[in-house]
């Protein structure tokens, strides 16, 4: 999968890997680190024992536990518990699910609802939207899709990347014949055939999206199609997916989202699981928002943990610990990395405040011309606005505008202000009040003088 990446970027030679397998260990420092199996909605999870100095260090990474996986062996729950033997100092386990009661469902059973809602569409276009990197879900679509003799399309550059490469490391099988190209959806009737597709958390670019917005090139929606969502939304990604849906339903499509997925998340029993194999000495809950360390944390404190051994931190604390204690003991700078452009990191605050003003209140910019010497104006203030006001229904306020700088300018004139700083400064501020007495509005104002 990384190779694709990599490649896509020119960096294949210049990164540095190791392919690992479970069991395998890699040393680094005075750290060793052990790979553990794990199950996920991806192939391959895996947690880390982190055998250090101080002592052994568990992180799950996302996990559930499934004991009947689509492909591959359920989670390594034993070497969970020889490890557990050993000591551990802390767990950091994932919280996602750490609200949801029981166990997250396996899987398997989201072919069974597949199977079932084909067989209740059997007249219509079926469109399903997943995370390309589920390829155990993507198996199962197809595996549905023989089953009911229909032909699979791909769609979405993610999945399609992400399906040839599980195809060739051999977790993906496709019956012959299942698999046709886009082009050739107009070859088969709608009842005969499934698209997969990119999408499913309602991003504004991916294949699904532009289906719904008419700006798809070789898909359109139309009514009675069939279109189910594989997923839920990630937290924040709510709006977005109901819009999406919203939008579906006005084509006159059925959009099914209920039950046709399983979370790739530990719920509470799982998770007491692992607590209960790994016997951590600390619980650090990980992954997930503030609300789900808060539940992890009341789950440790059901397992008999004390207040002072449950650790929820903040990005950017730095937490020491050792046999006898544990605390937090400094911070680290953290932050969201900007990417614009060709740029990474490089837009700093200043640069979003000034972007934010524009976008909420517009720029007004005053031109003029001054003579060299005497400071005569000798052209304009003239104004030009932008995101401000629409000039031709609001003539009146840039004459009032007008007179103002007028005034302003011969308030400097009289008072032999030549220098340009200060003319700006009193532009700057006499247009500003002017504006905000008017319109309740603050657009950034930028005088710009030229000398003759």
């Amino acid at each position: 999968m990384e190779d694709n990446k990599l490649s896509e970027h020119n960096m294949l030679t210049k990164v540095k890997r190791k392919v690992v397998k479970y069991g395998q260990h890699i040393n680094l420092g005075c750290f060793r680190v052990e790979f553990i199996k794990t199950n996920h909605s991806i192939q391959d999870a895996a947690a880390l024992a982190i055998y250090s100095p101080a002592g052994i260090v568990v992180h799950t990474g996302d996990f559930k536990v499934d004991y009947t996986p689509v492909f591959g062996d359920a989670i390594d729950l034993q070497r969970f518990g020889e490890i557990g033997k050993k000591g551990v100092l802390a767990l950091m386990c994932d919280s996602t699910n750490a609200e949801r009661p029981g166990f997250t469902n396996s899987e398997r059973t989201v072919g069974k609802t597949f199977d079932n809602i084909f067989a209740d569409h059997k007249n219509t276009r079926i469109i399903i939207a997943t995370f390309a990197s589920n390829v155990d879900r993507v198996q199962q679509i197809i595996n549905s899709a023989y089953k009911f003799g229909r032909k699979v399309v791909v769609e979405g550059r993610s999945m399609v990347n992400i399906i040839s490469t599980a195809t060739e490391l051999g977790y993906l099988h496709i019956p012959e014949n299942t698999l046709i190209d886009i082009e050739q959806l107009k070859d088969y009737p709608d009842e005969q055939t499934v698209l997969i597709t990119t999408g499913s958390q309602g991003e504004s670019m991916a294949a699904l999206s532009r289906m719904a917005a008419n700006l798809h090139k070789k898909v359109t929606i139309k009514p009675g199609d069939t279109i189910i969502f594989s997923s839920n939304p990630i937290p924040g990604n709510e709006k977005a997916v109901s819009n999406v849906i919203n939008e579906l339903f006005m084509k006159g499509a059925e959009v099914i989202f209920q039950d046709a997925h399983v979370s790739g998340h530990a719920c509470r029993e799982e998770i007491k699981l692992i607590y209960s194999l790994v016997k951590p000495k600390y619980a650090i809950p990980v992954h997930g928002e503030y609300k789900h360390l808060k539940a992890q944390a009341s789950i440790a404190r059901e397992l008999g943990y004390s207040k002072e051994n449950i650790f929820i931190l903040s990005s950017g604390n730095v937490l020491e610990l050792d046999e006898n204690e544990a605390k937090v003991t400094g911070q680290v700078p953290v932050g969201d990395i900007l990417v614009d452009g060709l740029g990474v990191g490089d837009v700093g605050n200043i640069v979003l405040r000034d972007r934010q003003h524009l976008a909420e209140d517009g720029i007004i910019i005053v031109v003029m011309t001054l003579e060299s010497g005497s400071g005569q104006v000798l052209a304009g203030p003239d104004i030009v606005s932008r995101g401000f006001v629409y000039v031709r229904g609001a003539e009146s306020l840039m004459d009032e505008a007008k007179q103002v700088l007028e005034d302003v300018m011969d308030y400097c004139m009289d008072r032999n202000i030549t220098d340009w700083g200060k003319i700006k400064t009193e532009v700057k501020e006499e247009l500003s009040e002017f504006v905000w007495k008017k319109t309740k509005r603050r657009p950034m104002i930028m005088p710009i003088i030229m000398e003759v």
